[in-house]
């Protein structure tokens, strides 16, 4: 899936263990609408260096993936959603150097107002549908 918007703000990374540190974002969508959205994403491991290169206010595409996992805590079974970056692109300006992916620039439409989320038959997620 993808999404294109204004970087809002971007988080430090966050050593959670040993071996796992995870940093967060926030991508400002429908900017041009009297109701803004505020997506928050993550990126992890050796992708949490992807967003040196950007800063707020820049306009990015971001392609990721949608998790979701469940906890079953003392209150009773709760749900998770995560939004997991993987690639980061400038739009506005020069291109990125990280993981820019020319022919991506075919899937986006222009002038809209809404998220563009694009995925095909052929995409290799782990969806059960």
């Amino acid at each position: 899936m993808e999404v294109t918007g204004i970087l809002k703000v971007k988080f430090d990374t966050q050593k959670v263990s040993e071996k796992f540190q995870k940093r967060e974002f926030v991508l400002s969508t429908d900017t041009n609408t009297p109701y803004p959205q505020h997506v928050s994403f993550q990126v992890t491991q050796d992708k949490c260096s992807l967003l040196d290169t950007f800063n707020p206010g820049e306009e990015i595409r971001v392609q990721f993936n949608l998790r979701g996992r469940e906890w079953n805590g003392p209150q009773g079974i709760k749900y998770f959603n995560t939004l997991e970056a993987w690639r980061i692109e400038k739009l506005s300006g020069s291109q990125s150097s990280s993981n820019v992916s020319p022919a991506s620039n075919n899937t986006m439409q222009e002038n809209t107002s809404a998220p563009v989320f694009n995925s095909s038959i052929g995409d290799n997620d782990d969806l059960p549908f």
